[in-house]
């Protein structure tokens, strides 16, 4: 029997659920009870789109799995793409959206579905996946700003702000009720930083759960920096996830509580956008765009 048969078969979400306060070692404990990482994501991790024959795999693969294409044909006909006319087929979409943004999406899909299980907490899958998909498109904007040579590609950057949450995904499963608990403490106004508060109630905070589900799942390491340093994007050890570890801190700060509640707003100084190679002098042009972003993406909520 191969691996993912057995983490399948292993994962029971009634036994791997936890009641009251957690730490860091009962989390890492749960992890390899998780589902595998799903096998279409796997497969698009690891293909190239540089020939004609990675193109038509991945198109394939994306079209064999209905649920997946038809959510994509679906944000392909949203405000937030814009694309002309009606999108019916993942050819159209990946015609208009582009394969690596259609692969990045398809990944991002699959591997929030593999961490969804009805009856969901407080903390809704579908609002969690319109936030990482405004942020993501939000970083594409700001990133289209920066000196060409480094700018991240736009696969990555998609794939850094789909993924760049899922910890709470993970914390929904493994202990709904302590996740219940935090959003409640996250929507009650407080002097404590974000961060402070995940530390007082889990022993360590969702950058951290994320991460560890990266490594079980053999993700990326530049993605796997994303996901710990988002939210302390100045760590030295965040170093491997430039830029895209900043470029997703500061989508967070310039869309607060976009669908969650993160508390996330703060001030970007001039510094800040010049560590991205970025006039500080666009900034105001850069909010606005991004203003324009959210409000096309608030339908994204009924698509997932």
């Amino acid at each position: 029997m191969n691996q993912i048969a057995c983490n399948e078969m292993k994962y029971r979400p009634e036994e791997s659920a936890i009641s009251g306060p957690i730490d860091l070692e009962q989390i890492l404990a749960r992890i390899n009870t998780l589902p595998a990482m799903p096998v279409i994501a796997q497969k698009l991790l690891g293909l190239a789109l540089n020939t004609d024959q990675g193109e038509t795999q991945m198109l394939k693969l994306v079209a064999q799995d209905s649920q997946i294409s038809a959510k994509i044909i679906g944000l392909s006909n949203s405000a937030l793409f814009a694309t002309p006319g009606i999108i019916t087929s993942i050819i159209d979409a990946a015609m208009y959206l582009g394969l690596t943004q259609i692969k990045s999406v398809a990944i991002g899909m699959a591997t929030v579905s593999a961490l969804t299980k009805p009856p969901e907490g407080k903390l809704k899958s579908a609002d969690l996946w319109a936030h990482s998909m405004t942020i993501a498109s939000a970083m594409r904007v700001i990133a289209k700003h920066m000196p060409a040579k480094t700018r991240p590609v736009d696969e990555q950057i998609f794939l850094a702000g789909l993924l760049h949450d899922i910890g709470y995904n993970v914390l929904n499963i493994i202990a709904k009720d302590t996740c219940n608990a935090l959003y409640e403490k996250l929507s009650t106004p407080s002097d404590a930083s974000p961060l402070e508060i995940e530390h007082a109630l889990l022993g360590t905070h969702h950058g951290e759960i994320g991460a560890q589900l990266g490594i079980h799942w053999g993700l990326p390491a530049e993605i796997i920096a994303v996901i710990r340093y988002h939210h302390i994007p100045n760590s030295a050890n965040a170093e491997i996830g430039q830029p895209l570890v900043r470029l997703v801190n500061l989508a967070e700060r310039m869309l607060p509580d976009f669908a969650i509640i993160e508390s996330t707003a703060q001030e970007i100084t001039p510094q800040e956008w010049i560590a991205l190679g970025i006039d500080p002098g666009k900034a105001d042009s850069i909010a606005e765009q991004i203003s324009s972003v959210a409000e096309q993406a608030k339908q994204l909520i009924s698509i997932i």
